[in-house]
């Protein structure tokens, strides 16, 4: 790669968007002028509701003859009620409201007063209030004089009830507001009663917790925005490369532009550096923009937000640290490359500008969750969190923003890790995007359901598309989703195997089957039912038998990684319960051979035949990815997606299903028989302390020795070798090339 050529389309590029207004406005204007305006609009707002009273419906407080009083003319007495809050609450006195045989308020009947006369809430005070209150005053000082052993002979006092509209925020604010008057006057009457009687009041509230902040200004002001700055850093960073990048390939490809720069001497790669370049300048360009404008506006417009709400609650909202702005700007780099690498290559699968923005909803749908994880009150990071893409950034700027640098230094590495990968990842697929001409130069589609219909039975390939493969596979997922919600737990072993059957025959096996007979024109090609060398069989039997103290080994740094809630550990003891006392037989039956052929057939069968158009290395890797995700549990999906990885690697070797199945079952079935059978025998069989030793936990209750691990790991390397010398002599293709042509139907 040249950095001249790289250089000349990288200015080229950023000339060329600095004339656009639309550009301009997006990185530029609309950042400087959001926040304030947002901020005005906010204090608008909270004036207007402010002003704003509520109507209080009284109802049955005619002989309210208790002291202290609760009310003083037409409002609640000040002592309960300051004038600030008063002023804000509209009472109106009727008689007693009408009550059923059990004199619980008509609901019905105050529903409809809420909706048609106005009122926020209705007070009802239950009849002869005053005097059962009286009652239970004397019958509770009787009482004390006579011992606490007859409590039971104080009289039933039924409470005042407030009737409110839970979907009507005015009523729900109204409700609140009255539900503290009434509190405060509650305690004024104990306080009350006990004077009276010569006790202290402070019998009854002999203490109140003390809460002392410690904490130093600068690091309340820096907890605060390390809430809000990285998530403006990430979605703007996102927002601000997804529209240069639109215009930089479908708009070039609208403008007829696009030709004449693949025709100049530079490279495909340079000019993906180019572009990358100038997506990232823009990218970068909206962030800082958008934290600037964002940090005024905090200091000069959401302290008086936070100052003048009603709970007197006001924000300690000073400007952010100067070091948090450095990192910030530091930080923001990495992000900027990651999101503008993959919003160039969705762009240049895009035929027009208006059709690349349809793409963007997709992007903001898989990264948004990913940038709210970090904002929830539990979000701490930890190895777990810190190699989650976006995720893991995100926790990581707020420990720095807040000064924890012992947790920075010491999640540094797998942060910055996942970080470059992600970007190293996306910028090859961008890459990867221009490098194939059916991507970049083709047409627009015509969308109609009889189109689709026709083009499917008329054009079907000899294995699916690459379209059709993500959908089977998320078809499969949907389903296997959806029918998990409404699954109950099984109490005998015939349930959890009707459970399993249903689910692999009809979620996963059924669509794959279904699939290939529509969409694909050789089924047999399509599910890889191809005879394999026959010393393939044995050996991918072997593979399954030397990874498994890999696999044990990555199930207990997955557990320590990511542990098991509470709840989980006892749903997966009731299950070993329902196991129990089973026959081995039918136990690998279903949960072995059943997942073995049927979901063999459906993620490195018709999923990565159809995936494969994109290569093999990509098939296998999204194949897995699918695969671990029908796995339900988190702990479960990610050693699914290692295992799958290894399936796939087997189906693209041998081009054939029937390795994968032998491997995949005897997987399963040394899962079940070593789990079953090998901590009970390390406990009573001296002789098989060389092997493994207990772990005591759930999850994994034995673990293998290292010279285990360290052989396992050589015999698999083997094996894989051996296959990888078999599958170099014959192609590793598992679809002939006659359908290669299909991967521009992936769209």
């Amino acid at each position: 790669m040249t950095w001249t050529n790289v250089r000349l389309i990288w200015f080229r590029e950023i000339r060329d968007q600095l004339r656009d207004r639309r550009t301009v406005f997006m990185i530029a204007v609309l950042p400087v002028l959001l926040y304030p305006l947002l901020g005005m609009l906010f204090l608008q707002i909270t004036q207007f509701m402010q002003q704003q009273p509520t109507r209080i419906w009284v109802a049955g407080s005619a002989d309210l003859s208790t002291e202290p009083a609760l009310f003083d003319g037409p409002h609640f007495a000040k002592a309960f009620c300051p004038e600030d809050e008063s002023r804000l609450l509209q009472l109106t006195f009727r008689e007693a409201f009408p009550s059923d045989s059990s004199g619980r308020p008509l609901y019905d009947l105050a529903r409809r007063e809420i909706h048609r006369d106005g009122y926020d809430a209705i007070v009802v005070f239950p009849a002869d209030f005053s005097s059962r209150l009286a009652a239970v005053s004397a019958a509770a000082g009787s009482v004390a004089k006579r011992g606490p052993t007859l409590n039971t002979d104080l009289p039933e006092m039924p409470p005042p009830e407030i009737l409110f509209n839970q979907a009507n925020d005015a009523s729900r604010i109204a409700a609140d507001r009255v539900e503290r008057i009434l509190t405060r006057w509650r305690e004024a009457l104990v306080r009350h009663a006990l004077e009276s009687r010569g006790v202290s009041p402070a019998v009854a509230k002999p203490f109140v917790p003390l809460r002392t902040d410690v904490s130093e200004e600068i690091r309340r002001r820096a907890a605060v925005w390390s809430r809000i700055l990285p998530f403006v850093v990430v979605i703007w960073a996102l927002t601000g490369a997804f529209y240069p990048a639109i215009d930089l390939c479908a708009g070039e490809k609208e403008r007829g532009t696009l030709e004449t720069l693949l025709c100049s001497p530079a490279t495909r790669g340079e000019i993906v550096g180019g572009k990358l370049l100038t997506v990232i300048c823009f990218s970068i360009a909206t962030a800082y923009l958008n934290l600037l404008s964002l940090g005024a506006t905090g200091v000069l417009v959401i302290r008086q937000i936070g100052a003048s709400l009603e709970s007197g609650l006001a924000l300690d909202f000073g400007p952010p640290p100067a070091l948090a702005i450095v990192w910030l700007l530091v930080a923001t780099v990495p992000i900027a490359a990651l999101f503008s690498a993959l919003s160039l290559a969705v762009a240049a699968f895009a035929h027009s500008a208006k059709e690349g923005q349809y793409y963007l909803m997709p992007l903001l749908l898989i990264s948004f969750p990913l940038m709210t994880l970090p904002m929830l009150p539990t979000a701490r990071l930890d190895l777990g969190t810190s190699i989650i893409p976006i995720t893991g950034m995100v926790l990581w700027l707020r420990q720095l923003i807040e000064g924890q640098y012992s947790d920075v230094l010491r999640y540094a590495a797998p942060v910055l890790t996942v970080t470059a990968g992600c970007c190293w990842l996306a910028i090859r697929w961008a890459v990867r995007q221009f490098q194939t001409e059916a991507v970049l130069f083709r047409q627009g589609e015509r969308i109609g359901l009889r189109l689709w219909v026709r083009h499917i039975i008329r054009d079907r390939g000899a294995t699916p598309s690459v379209a059709e493969a993500l959908l089977c596979g998320l078809v499969i997922l949907l389903m296997t989703f959806f029918v998990s919600l409404r699954a109950v737990p099984p109490r005998v072993w015939a349930d959890f195997a009707q459970a399993v059957a249903a689910t692999q025959l009809g979620l996963v096996a059924a669509p794959a089957l279904i699939m290939t007979l529509v969409l694909a024109r050789r089924p047999r090609q399509t599910l890889l039912l191809n005879l394999p060398r026959l010393w393939t069989l044995p050996a991918a039997m072997l593979l399954a038998v030397a990874l498994h103290p890999l696999v044990v080994l990555l199930a207990q740094g997955i557990d320590a990684t990511y542990p098991m809630s509470e709840d989980t550990l006892r749903a997966l003891e009731s299950l070993s319960s329902v196991v129990q006392g089973t026959p081995l037989w039918q136990i690998l039956l279903v949960v072995a051979l059943l997942p073995a052929i049927c979901e063999e057939l459906a993620f490195r069968g018709f999923i990565l035949s159809g995936l494969h158009h994109v290569g093999s290395s990509w098939a296998i890797a999204i194949s897995s990815v699918l695969f671990g995700l029908t796995h339900g549990l988190l702990q479960q999906s990610l050693a699914a997606v290692a295992v799958g990885f290894v399936l796939g690697y087997l189906a693209v070797q041998t081009r054939s299903l029937l390795p994968c199945a032998i491997f995949h079952f005897t997987h399963n079935s040394l899962a079940v028989v070593v789990g079953r059978e090998l901590p009970g025998r390390l406990e009573q069989a001296s002789w098989l302390d060389w092997l493994a030793h207990p772990t005591g936990s759930q999850v994994v209750p034995f673990a293998y020795h290292a010279p285990v691990i360290v052989a396992a790991a050589t015999a698999s390397l083997a094996i894989v070798l051996l296959f990888q010398r078999a599958g170099s002599q014959h192609g590793t293709a598992p679809t002939d090339r006659s359908n290669s042509t299909d991967s521009s139907r992936s769209t």
